[in-house]
């Protein structure tokens, strides 16, 4: 049975690289994507000539070049046995790119492999980014009439989970003072300057219970990760991350299930997990850090539940209490998470990739959890209707 390791990794800070249309000069996609795989491979110690499969997250429909994939296997001048190939998932589409990756390298399709992905939305305006959101993320004969938003659903969640639970808005809320404080050392975060919880507090909201910055802010992003087998990631002689169990489940349901159910339980979130901790051999007990796909903060609050990082109504508190920061029991989202980081939805996973390996792989600086040998990341589909999630552990 062969395993799959990441040796490789190369992002650009989140924030806005792209420019309106009728600009004379425009960022070139390729061109920035390119520049990051030759970054990465450098990172990784490895020979253009070995890669063997190009993964891509599909970008926006706001980058004007289609069929990426195969023009980023032209421009880097790559042919390729393996696959070459698009993902596409809203935002689990880089998620399932990396997957995608690791499933050539199982397979023994390719040695190395490249995951890839860029998100560029900054050129259009709020209105229209958000009409194209609302058409992919619900039922266009039902759900985009009513503009009915993820955020909107988000918010419906943090309302039912504070009247559950009896939780203030000042312990949801000190989950993006927890972010911001973790996003003020990480160079690729896109807002970096501290906030108190007073300042939380005080924002507008965006939708009630949820003020600004308890959402995640638009903006450009790319990454790229380098995947090998085990055995050549040994041979390197490098730190490397494997990739020790993973997991995957799909509810049926398209983005929100309109079933009755227990909607701040991600049942999606506890399976898949529950299927790459076996997969592992471990326990949620036994990881040193999470790296969460949680757009809003009441979302990193319920995943945690579901990923067992705290027990169920307790994930506001667990921020309070600073469990979930950095020194802290089981630190989440070292990153910045997405409501500081930033959230390039399209590439939003593999920054979350990035950061665990820097992690593991004793890179991350100021932010470097002590002793870091195993950890999480999770990918949400809807309202966690569908959830990928991955066991990484260090290899040194």
């Amino acid at each position: 049975m062969r395993n799959a390791a990441i040796i490789g990794t190369a992002a650009i800070p989140v924030r806005k690289y792209q420019r309106k249309v009728e600009d004379p000069i425009q960022v070139v996609e390729h061109e920035m994507v390119a520049k990051l795989v030759v970054e990465a491979m450098t990172d990784a110690g490895v020979d253009k000539h070995e890669v063997n499969s190009i993964v891509v997250a599909h970008p926006r429909p706001y980058t004007k070049q289609k069929y990426f994939s195969t023009f980023m296997a032209n421009y880097l001048r790559l042919p390729c046995s393996g696959i070459v190939m698009e993902t596409m998932g809203n935002g689990m589409t880089a998620a399932l790119a990396f997957d995608k990756a690791v499933d050539e390298i199982l397979l023994g399709r390719s040695d190395v492999a490249l995951a890839l992905g860029v998100n560029m939305e900054m050129s259009v305006t709020a209105a229209e980014h958000m009409e194209n959101s609302v058409r992919a993320t619900g039922d266009v004969d039902f759900h985009s009439p009513a503009g009915f938003t993820p955020i909107s659903w988000y918010a419906m969640d943090a309302m039912r989970y504070m009247h559950e639970y009896g939780v203030t808005r000042e312990q949801l809320a000190s989950v993006a003072v927890k972010n911001r404080y973790h996003a003020s050392m990480n160079p690729l975060a896109q807002y970096r300057t501290l906030i108190t919880l007073e300042e939380v507090m005080a924002q507008r909201p965006i939708v009630e219970p949820l003020g600004l910055y308890e959402v995640p802010p638009r903006g450009d992003g790319a990454a790229c990760l380098v995947i090998a087998s085990e055995e050549r990631a040994k041979a390197l002689g490098r730190p490397y991350v494997l990739i020790r169990g993973r997991g995957f489940f799909h509810e049926g349901a398209h983005q929100i299930n309109e079933v009755p159910n227990d909607m701040i339980r991600f049942i999606a979130a506890e399976t898949a997990a529950n299927t790459a901790y076996k997969a592992a051999g471990i326990t949620a007990a036994d990881l040193d850090f999470a790296e969460l796909y949680a757009p809003c903060t009441i979302v990193e609050v319920l995943v945690s539940e579901a990923l067992g990082l705290a027990p169920r109504g307790g994930g506001a508190r667990a921020a309070q209490e600073g469990e979930t920061r950095l020194g802290g029991r089981i630190p989440v989202s070292t990153s910045g998470g997405l409501t500081s980081r930033g959230h390039p939805s399209y590439a939003t996973p593999l920054y979350n990739f990035v950061e665990v390996a820097d992690q593991l792989r004793g890179r991350a600086g100021q932010r470097q959890v002590a002793n870091a040998e195993l950890a999480l990341t999770s990918n949400e589909l809807g309202n966690y209707n569908a959830a990928l999630v991955h066991i990484l552990e260090a290899r040194r």
